[in-house]
Order: C-alpha cells, then structure tokens, then sequence
C-alpha cells in the first residue's frame, strides 16, 4: 500500500504532525533512527507530553507504523524533515541531524516526491544545504520533485492550540512547489499561509521567537531595577495589561528553557555576523540578559537567607519545579540547570521536587535528589524556590509550609514567607 507522508523524526515535532495526518486519513510513515522509539510507537506507548498512549494507539488504527528501515522512505508520496538542530560549538545552528535526514531522503528520492524540511535553522539552508544534497543524485528541484519550508509551530503543552488549529507558514523553491507544499498540509492543518519562498519562511519563524526573546529579556532586565527601587513589576504588568491595544504582557523568570527561545534567535544572529560581518545588538543584548537571570536569582537567594541570618553555604534549598514550561515533563534548556549548579557552587545543599521529573540527570552531582513530599521539604528547606509553575502545586500552602520562599514565577498570593522576583 502506498504511503502518503513519511515524518523523519518522532519528536516533539515530528509525532503530533503524524498524528493530525492520520486522523486526516492519511497512510503515515514514521521514520527515527531509534530503535527504541520505534519499538515504543509500534506497540502503542508515547513518548511525548503532548500524546498519550490512548493517542498512539489510535493512531496505529489509522494505520501509522514507525521504522528505522530507512528504504522505506521511498515508499512515501511526500517526505518531512522534523529533526533538532541544537546550536552548534560557534553558536550557530548544529545541522548534522538534518544532513543525515536529507542523505536518506536522497538515498530515496524519487520523480514527483515532495520533500519539505521543518526543522528550525539559519535563513537560506533549504536553498544552500537541503537543495543540492537532493539534487546531487540528477534530479532537479522544481522540476523532478517539490521541495519547500514549512516552519514547526509546535508547543508543547499548550491545550488549545496544536497541529491542526496553528495556522501552517510554507514557502516552496518554486512557486510550483509551494502549491503542492500547501495542497499537502492544506489536508489535515485549517489554516495555510504561503510566503514568498524558502528564506522568508525560515526567517519568518526566526522573527517569531526573537520577538518573544527580546521582550522577555525587557521585563527580566526590568526586574532588577524595580527590585532596587521597591517597585512590583508583576503589580506593573497586571496594570499595563489592562491597556486593550499597543501592549502585549511578558513575564520575568529564572531564564528561558525549551529550544525556541533560548536557543533558535541565536541562529540569526550568528547568519548576520556570519554574512553581514555586523552583530544583531538586540538578540545579543537579549541572550545576555536571559542567560545571565539564574547567576541574578542566586544572589538574591543568598540575600533572602542573608536576611534570615543564614550562609548560602550548608543551607538546603529546594526547587520546586525544573521543566522548561508549566505541567509537562520537557526539561530542553531548562533554567533549573544552571540554576542547581550554581547554588551548589556556592556551597548549598539542592534537592528538587517535580509532578512531572522522577529522575533528574541534568544538573549532575549539584543535585542530591529528588524529594516526595514537596509541603514537608518545604518546611525542612532553608529556602525553596519556585523554578517552575506547575499545576498540580498549591503554590500558597507550599509558600506557608516553608522556612523562606522565593517565588520566581509571581504565582504566591503574597505573605511574610514569600519574596517575589
């Protein structure tokens, strides 16, 4: 039987775009280089927040199987490259997943496939690095098969928007290509949005995320110096809020996690500095401002404890929360790292607490491990931190539980105890 689409890469990306082609009545190929993956999907069981096993299992029904067969992608009428691209040593984009996903696409590529890459990156890859890799075996781009971009929009955990009701951004090598890059996701996804080519759709989805990484980095350097003047900056944006047009409410944190903001800006500027030979000064500005937020809480952790006549050093400090976003287990970027590692540095004892984390890996040896009973570690804790919102806290009965709490995310009603960013 024929395959519609094979998807390259079962991530977060990858797994809930064949989800909604599925359900679209599509015949879906999975493709991960995984064995394990692969074997967790074909027997009904997720591995992403977003899809639970019930949703894997539904798929199957629609007859959606994975593989690592990589000779099965010839099979598929149009091929999607949803593969990481992690920033690289130089501080640009890391292509060699998408390097390998684009030699087996050539491997396989045939008259008539469309070929569309959506893994975020650097203004003019589909152009410069996915067009001749597919073209080197004397097929014609255009010509022979459709090539496009079409950036992902996925975010994990958000309940009311997902593959289907985001609104699709494609932009085609040719004008020919950029028809059949819509008629394809035109099938399963509402909305379409054409743009003029592959450039402006990768840059598109670079605007996108460096607009939210500015402004998030304005109102976390907006912290600091209302701290200094007694100013509550969350009193501040509830009152700008208020304004019905001209204004959009960001939030200060202890830094920016997940792959999109802290990590997909710096692939634009890297492509300015590297073809230009100028710097993009807000994107720089911002990643100074939101890497530097974890070293900005710990020292005011050391203050709060100072207040309470206590070191940082051989005090306990509890975490609360260590994913990049709110009731998911994503930990990609997470703040929470840096934030354990320096605390530890300077001599603190960290233990964590999270729904959603059994086992955390990522901060090393600055962790001593996981707690059970948040409210009761609260109390034993010198301080807790909330790192990351989750739904399943009770933010103020942890905050009176606790010895000192630091409440970074401006969830705590207020208190004695309590000390917002």
């Amino acid at each position: 039987m024929a395959v519609d689409a094979v998807i390259i890469g079962l991530g977060y990306v990858g797994l809930p775009l064949a989800q909604e082609a599925t359900r679209a009545g599509m015949r879906v190929l999975g493709f991960d280089i995984h064995q394990g993956v692969v074997d967790a999907l074909n027997e009904g069981r997720s591995h992403v927040d977003d899809l639970a096993d019930e949703d894997i299992a539904q798929m199957r029904e629609g007859g959606f199987e994975a593989t690592t067969d990589e000779s099965r992608i010839a099979e598929a009428a149009t091929a999607v490259i949803c593969v990481p691209t992690p920033l690289s040593a130089d501080g640009g984009p890391d292509l060699r997943a998408v390097e390998s996903a684009v030699a087996a696409v050539a491997r396989n590529l045939r008259p008539g496939m469309l070929v569309v890459l959506e893994s975020t990156t650097y203004p003019g890859t589909t152009d410069e690095v996915v067009r001749p890799a597919l073209e080197a075996g004397g097929l014609v781009a255009g010509e022979d098969f459709h090539l496009a971009f079409s950036p992902e929009r996925i975010d994990p955990g958000n309940e009311r928007f997902g593959a289907k009701n985001t609104p699709k951004v494609v932009g085609g090598h040719t004008p020919a290509c950029s028809d059949a890059a819509a008629g394809f996701y035109g099938t399963f996804v509402d909305t379409v949005v054409r743009t003029k080519g592959t450039r402006e759709a990768e840059t598109a989805k670079l605007l996108e995320n460096t607009y939210r990484h500015i402004n998030i980095a304005l109102v976390n350097e907006m912290t600091r110096f209302c701290h200094e003047l007694g100013i509550d900056l969350w009193d501040v944006i509830g009152a700008a809020s208020s304004k019905p047009f001209g204004f959009q409410a960001f939030y200060p944190g202890p830094g920016v996690g997940g792959h999109c903001i802290p990590i997909d800006p710096n692939y634009l500027s890297h492509n300015v500095r590297a073809r230009l030979g100028y710097p993009f000064r807000f994107v720089e500005l911002a990643q100074e401002i939101n890497a530097g937020m974890p070293a900005y809480v710990v020292g005011r952790a050391q203050d709060i404890l100072n207040a309470a006549g206590k070191p940082l050093n051989g005090s306990t400090v509890l975490l609360l929360g260590v994913t990049y976003k709110p009731n998911i287990a994503d930990q990609r970027e997470s703040p929470a790292v840096p934030l354990a590692r320096l605390l530890a540095a300077k001599g603190a004892s960290v233990v964590f607490h999270d729904p959603h984390v059994q086992e955390w890996h990522a901060a090393g040896d600055s962790v001593a491990g996981r707690v059970e009973d948040p409210a009761a570690a609260a109390g034993e804790a010198d301080l807790t931190i909330l790192v990351q919102n989750h739904r399943g806290y009770d933010v103020d009965a942890l905050a009176e539980a606790s010895q000192a709490f630091f409440d970074t995310r401006g969830a705590a009603a207020g208190g004695e105890k309590v000390v917002r960013l």
